[in-house]
């Protein structure tokens, strides 16, 4: 039997008791203002006790709980410093692991799903688990042939407890708002929610990893671990080494900072329009950084030393033709400063419903700050300009909090949106300067002008 579910009225238990504790801490913080202490102090102080509880309690329980956790963690870089600084190692705790379930529940799904020779299909398989995480754990072992490789094994009832755990934190949604300010909390969980069972599917994941280590199996700049076998609740894939990205960072320094950030933008960009696909989890636990292929993290060979790793392909976004052309022409639009075209653009793809009317210059002053980084040949990320933007959207009493309030996402956007904010998270997180604007003149559809397009083609073409 799993310990995952914990015994689901434990689990419902606890994730009930979070709601509880914020009315609580809603009351105290009335009574603090009658006090005399001010609402902003007082806003802090409810958003550092909420913040405290919440992290605690995802991370004692795996399964949906964790998945929640492991989203949210991207956007401490919006929150107050002095409110984000006592459970960021909470939250990076989160990326990286979780508690692990017993070895005989192992041993049990590998012979249910590998055989009860299953033992021989590996040379070496280590029973404590290198990873875990929120519907499966990993563990080093060495195939038959001789290659290292990771063995994902899921959690038995990880399904029930995924489903279980979001329907609950959907319940209170609203309250986990002041968390992070300027975003929407019930969205997200709504489409985690949704991916469920894409993410439980280890014949979808290995479809889609074994699609990019392909693609960038002689990429310089990423590597993408290879599938080596796949069945029901089990994955086994090719071993990556390197420091993982949370380790970057804490601890890294600015060059492998920087490396990390301009290495993650571009896997972000590239990847749909190399692949038709998007990696959909862009928190830092599925990512590392490692020696190029030389192994010469100096960068001597003229390849700036250092790769990205990429893990963990269970939720994607399936994009034939790439990111829609719309990105980009919009973004190009608003860089242009021309009002009136995105206005235009916004109200054809449905972000401006038609029952709404809005300004178009107070449409273009929203959104040019929150594309600073694509308006600049190199942009650094960092954790003061997130909270800039995330109070600026985030404050009831200003003009981009009201227009944003009357902006729709359309559903074709929403996975696309929430990777995008994510990876900029995780950017402002390292502190990274990135050429962001090279990678989406390089692979953002509609970016460049179509003459310009031609010109770079032709010039490539010419080189080639």
């Amino acid at each position: 039997m799993s310990d995952l579910p914990r015994k689901a009225v434990t689990r419902t238990a606890k994730l009930a008791a979070l709601p509880l504790g914020f009315a609580g801490r809603a009351t105290w913080g009335i009574g603090k203002r009658i006090g005399g202490k001010s609402a902003e102090i007082v806003g802090r102080e409810l958003q550092q006790r909420t913040a405290e509880q919440l992290f605690k309690v995802l991370g004692e329980l795996k399964g949906g709980a964790m998945k929640f956790g492991q989203a949210l963690s991207v956007f401490e870089s919006a929150l107050p410093e002095e409110v984000a600084g006592p459970y960021r190692a909470a939250l990076t705790k989160l990326q990286e692991a979780a508690p692990p379930m017993p070895t005989r529940t192992v041993h049990t799904v590998l012979e249910e799903r590998l055989g009860k020779d299953w033992h021989d299909l590996f040379v070496e398989f280590e029973d404590k688990p290198s990873a875990a995480a929120s519907i499966g754990q990993v563990h080093r072992a060495v195939w038959h042939d001789g290659r290292e490789v990771a063995v994902k094994v899921q959690y038995p009832g990880a399904g029930e407890a995924l489903l279980s755990d979001l329907n609950q934190l959907s319940r209170f949604a609203r309250l986990l708002g002041p968390l992070i300010p300027g975003m929407d909390v019930k969205p997200l969980i709504a489409e985690l929610r949704d991916r469920v069972s894409e993410e439980l599917d280890y014949g979808l994941e290995a479809q889609a990893q074994q699609a990019h280590a392909e693609e960038f199996a002689d990429d310089p700049d990423v590597l993408v671990p290879a599938v080596v076998h796949q069945c029901e609740q089990v994955l086994v894939t090719e071993w990556i080494d390197g420091i993982p990205l949370s380790e970057v960072i804490t601890d890294g320094t600015q060059e492998q900072r920087d490396r990390a950030g301009q290495l993650l933008a571009r896997f972000l960009f590239s990847g749909p329009a190399r692949t038709g696909l998007l990696h959909a989890d862009p928190h830092p636990g599925n990512f590392r950084l490692l020696p190029d292929e030389s192994g010469d993290p100096d960068g001597k060979d003229g390849m700036d030393g250092w790769r990205l790793g990429v893990m963990d392909f269970g939720t994607v976004d399936r994009l034939p033709g790439g990111l829609p052309p719309t990105i980009g022409d919009s973004l190009r639009m608003t860089l242009d400063g021309d009002a009136e075209q995105v206005y235009e653009l916004l109200c054809e793809e449905g972000f401006v419903k038609e029952s709404i009317e809005l300004d178009p210059e107070a449409v273009l002053d929203y959104l040019l700050p929150i594309i600073e980084p694509a308006k600049v040949d190199e942009f650094t990320f960092t954790r003061g300009w997130m909270r800039s933007q995330a109070a600026r959207i985030g404050d009831p009493r200003s003009p981009a909090y009201q227009l944003g309030k009357q902006l729709n996402l359309p559903p074709a956007y929403l996975l696309i949106h929430r990777v995008t904010l994510s990876t900029i998270g995780v950017l402002c997180q390292l502190g990274a300067t990135v050429r962001l604007r090279e990678e989406l003149e390089e692979w953002l559809p509609g970016f460049l002008p179509e003459d310009e397009t031609a010109l770079e083609e032709g010039e490539s073409a010419a080189e080639a």
